[in-house]
């Protein structure tokens, strides 16, 4: 029989054993800081602090001083490339945006590092992984569907998901054990190489959120940048190249953050609901995913038919859905994404953009089995031809 899920800080103190391994998933940031202190206070003389490194902001080694000074051993797992290949490639694919607002990030990036965080687990024969969503966040859904689907036998859960703390009371204990953590953040963020994204704090209403400009850091305009061509290719629905030079996709995504980003492109805002249907405002930066979605599209409608295209994008939403409820894992998900793949096996070929200061236009879409027409006028003269042709041909003399 399967464990009852962690909820709170309750469970934690009665449910565990102080000798036996514990995982927790640990950002370096306020909630995950203060799980290790509670741990700790518990008895708690075994715990094993996963990060798993997607392309995030913060250093390992300011984490690693963090995990230190709170008694919990440090792994820091490299998965950067299974991030890129194994699912930020498909929801390229998949065109993942959610509702037509923002692409996708966390809804990605979560079942990747509950997996992880399993393998971890499982290594360490831990009898719980415990995180720290809350329940104004999604992740707290998308870990704990991720867990579940991948069958992890043993505790796992947030401990805030039914038993917040107030944010002064964690900073307080924090300080008196000696933690001091990194100052002055005004809103909570989630990064990794496909996204940058902010929410909370000064930007908690939807009613007014302008964010200061030195928080972007990838979309930040160049003054001196001027207008360029730059031409993204792909191979059977992956991103293989730029300006016809080979590239993996870790390194890809890292060249068009960079040089889309110069330009002011790739900002995001939108609302995005919560389990019982309330909604909480993220923005986020993603230069890359702009570029690199808008050229899938544009190539896939010179590569696929029109009725094919139309019940792909249907299958798309419930591919977006699926994940971001936390059913990676899940067989619907498993099953769209089939579709979306024999689709990709079509969409073959480059696009070249013009970037500019705020804006980008296409200048090139080349397929080498294109459904695209490049002379109308004599397409026009072959198809009436052809039609006059068979029209005037003599019929069959009916005996």
């Amino acid at each position: 029989m399967r464990h009852p899920r962690i909820r709170s800080f309750q469970q934690i103190e009665h449910g565990l054993d102080p000798t036996r391994p514990v995982v927790t998933l640990f950002s370096g940031g306020l909630d995950s800081s203060y799980l290790l202190l509670r741990l700790r206070q518990l008895g708690v003389t075994d715990v094993h602090a996963v990060t798993v490194d997607l392309g995030e902001d913060e250093s390992s080694a300011y984490k690693r001083e963090v995990a230190d000074a709170l008694g919990a051993k440090l792994h820091v797992l490299d998965r950067k490339q299974e991030f890129a290949e194994s699912f930020v490639a498909p929801a390229i694919s998949a065109q993942a945006v959610y509702l037509g607002i923002h692409p996708v990030s966390s809804t990605l990036s979560r079942p990747l590092i509950a997996r992880a965080a399993v393998q971890l687990a499982d290594s360490l024969g831990a009898q719980a992984i415990i995180h720290t969503a809350n329940r104004s966040q999604n992740t707290l859904r998308r870990l704990n569907g991720a867990l579940e689907l991948l069958g992890y036998p043993e505790l796992y859960g947030s401990p805030y998901d039914l038993d917040p703390v107030d944010r002064d009371e964690k900073h307080r204990a924090l300080l008196a054990a000696g933690v001091d953590l990194l100052n002055g953040r005004l809103v909570s963020g989630d990064s990794n190489l496909w996204c940058r994204e902010f929410e909370s704090g000064i930007l908690d209403d939807p009613e007014n959120h302008a964010v200061p400009e030195e928080m972007y850091r990838w979309s930040a305009p160049d003054p001196s940048a001027l207008p360029t061509a730059v031409t993204v290719s792909f191979e059977k629905g992956r991103p293989t190249a730029v300006d016809g030079s080979p590239l993996p996709l870790v390194d890809m995504i890292a060249l068009l953050n960079r040089q889309v980003g110069a330009y002011g492109l790739g900002r995001y805002s939108g609302l995005e609901h919560l389990d019982h249907g309330e909604k909480v405002l993220e923005i986020r930066e993603m230069p890359a995913a702009m570029l690199l979605l808008d050229s899938y599209r544009h190539l896939e409608a010179a590569c696929l038919d029109a009725e094919l295209i139309r019940e792909k994008r249907h299958l798309e939403q419930i591919w977006v859905r699926e994940a971001l409820e936390g059913r990676w894992f899940g067989e619907l998900r498993v099953a769209a994404q089939q579709f979306i793949d024999s689709c990709a096996q079509r969409t073959t070929g480059s696009v070249t953009w013009r970037l500019r200061a705020g804006g980008a236009e296409t200048r090139s879409i080349v397929a080498p089995a294109p459904l695209y027409l490049r002379d109308r006028e004599r397409w026009e003269e072959r198809a009436i031809a052809a039609e006059s042709a068979a029209y005037t041909a003599p019929q069959p003399v009916l005996v």
